[in-house]
């Protein structure tokens, strides 16, 4: 299994410990709310993820290249189907840098 793969099973199994496991120890997460760096803050952030719910319902585009991952998914999050789009940056096979945004599905 690789990292995204084992990225979508641990939001699936709402397993924080998996979760945080994925992340190097320099990370840092972006979304257009905010900023987490480091493992106190992207702990603190995941778990409040993790708290709504967020489901996969279905990988609609995703590119790789040697470090580089893009994708796009249509997710359940609190309840409100959203369109995400983000990038995992890997650095010492763990993810260094993340960016995240998410529209309502229309």
């Amino acid at each position: 299994m690789d990292l995204f793969d084992r990225q979508l099973a641990a939001i699936a199994d709402q397993d924080l410990e998996t979760l945080l496991g994925q992340y190097h120890e320099d990370a840092v997460v972006v979304r257009l709310d905010r900023v987490a760096r480091g493992p106190a803050e992207i702990r603190a952030f995941f778990a409040a993820y993790l708290q709504a719910k967020p489901q996969v319902d279905e990988i609609t585009a995703l590119q790789r290249t040697d470090d580089v991952i893009f994708y796009n998914a249509r997710m359940t999050v609190a309840g409100n189907r959203v369109n995400a789009f983000g990038t995992l940056v890997v650095k010492d096979g763990k993810i260094w840098r993340q960016t995240a945004a998410a529209v309502p599905a229309g």
